[in-house]
């Protein structure tokens, strides 16, 4: 069984999310925001890898 959620957002959409945390950050981020870039990256990982199983 796979550990992704059902519905996962599209890749291009958490990237534009990492890009504002980023960008509010200033290019610095703090512990809080530290963790949610690591829960979006992951989130992205898990949308890549199901765009990538649609493509194929």
């Amino acid at each position: 069984m796979s550990s992704t959620p059902a519905s996962v957002r599209p890749a291009a959409t958490v990237n534009t999310d990492i890009r504002a945390l980023w960008a509010q950050a200033g290019g610095r981020l703090s512990a809080v925001e530290a963790e949610r870039y690591q829960r979006l990256l992951l989130e992205w990982a898990a949308a890549m890898r199901e765009e990538r199983a649609e493509a194929a």
